[in-house]
């Protein structure tokens, strides 16, 4: 097979006004080396600093193109080729062949699929990685293909997402009153109101202005996103409730069908170191960052949130307020805890 870069002119106008001239000219234009490789796409939004760019993206990159398989990854980081929801569509329909995206996200396509990310579906990072490496995730990856035409080639958890505040959040009737930013997708609203709070969509992108001016006063991410981010500036109290892991799926469109066999075997075996060692690199990078702040008393760490209650309440009401396919990915999830 003879294939180039899918990136189309629709979707590098759409990019140009985020990309520079040179990057710009990478990613699209065809095989200037003219030896016939295939280029692959591979897109995601964080900064090239978090993990899911520094341990996974890189090392898919990495893993593809020192196996001599004819194939070769460009790396778009930062929404270069556009927001999670616009993405999804440019992976069905080829224009992007590799994605880092969130569970919620993919829901635009499938909506059972965003049930992963459902406030204490996961234990731990170790269960969401037992979920996905056992046969419990093969209906969901199956149906996801089935209406989005888009494999699901491995999954990780980028760690546990946290409470930050105003004040400390140590039971659910804390969050009572609390004006809590959660992203605007349909679980991450399910979840606000499984958990009892009030949620507050603000674009993640104007998140620290949000929070520094008191139109909200708190929010819900992982430690590295918080981080990224410096929303310790602007917040007094981290909560470790732990109540969702950060998911990260890593899809890919058309192009993976179109692979010989032992290009989709390596395809898969980078991604599967990718996914191995990128825990181990968010929990370095929490280490580091928890070290820091209690140091500095930036940010007051509470570690004493009552995860029990919290998890109780969200489990019952998913129970009573899921149906369908999204019960069943719900169900099986819970079913698979190590």
């Amino acid at each position: 097979m003879n294939r180039t870069s899918r990136a189309t002119r629709s979707t590098l106008a759409a990019a140009a006004v985020l990309l520079p001239i040179g990057l710009l000219s990478a990613c699209g234009g065809g095989d200037s080396s003219g030896s016939g490789g295939v280029e692959l796409t591979l897109a995601h939004s964080y900064t090239e600093d978090q993990p899911q760019h520094a341990c996974g993206a890189e090392v898919i990159k990495e893993e593809v193109e020192t196996a001599d398989a004819g194939m070769t990854v460009e790396i778009y980081p930062s929404s270069q080729l556009g927001a999670d929801a616009d993405r999804i569509a440019s992976v069905q329909s080829g224009d992007i062949d590799l994605d880092i995206q969130g569970a919620s996200a993919l829901a635009a396509a499938y909506e059972p699929i965003g049930v992963i990310d459902a406030a204490y579906a996961f234990e731990s990072t170790e269960h969401l990685a037992a979920f996905f490496d056992g046969k419990a995730s093969d209906t969901v990856k199956a149906d996801f293909k089935d209406a989005s035409g888009v494999s699901v080639l491995g999954a990780w958890s980028a760690g546990a997402r946290q409470f930050t505040a105003s004040e400390p959040i140590r039971e659910p009737a804390d969050l009572d009153g609390l004006r809590m930013r959660f992203p605007g997708s349909p679980q991450f609203l399910l979840n606000a109101e499984a958990l009892g709070a009030q949620p507050t969509e603000v674009a993640y992108e104007e998140l620290y202005l949000a929070l520094q001016q008191g139109v909200v006063d708190g929010q819900e991410n992982p430690i590295t996103n918080i981080s990224a981010t410096n929303i310790a500036e602007v917040q007094d109290y981290l909560s470790l409730s732990s109540h969702a892991q950060n998911s990260n799926l890593i899809i890919a469109g058309p192009v993976y069908d179109e692979l010989d066999a032992d290009q989709q075997q390596v395809l898969d075996d980078a991604v599967a170191t990718a996914v191995d060692g990128l825990p181990a690199c968010v929990e370095e990078q929490e280490a580091a960052q928890l070290e820091e702040w209690a140091s500095s008393g930036e940010i007051e760490v509470v570690d004493d949130v009552d995860v029990e209650a919290f998890s109780a309440q969200t489990d019952a009401w998913f129970t009573d307020n899921l149906e369908g396919e999204s019960l069943a990915v719900y169900e099986a999830i819970k079913s698979s805890a190590p």
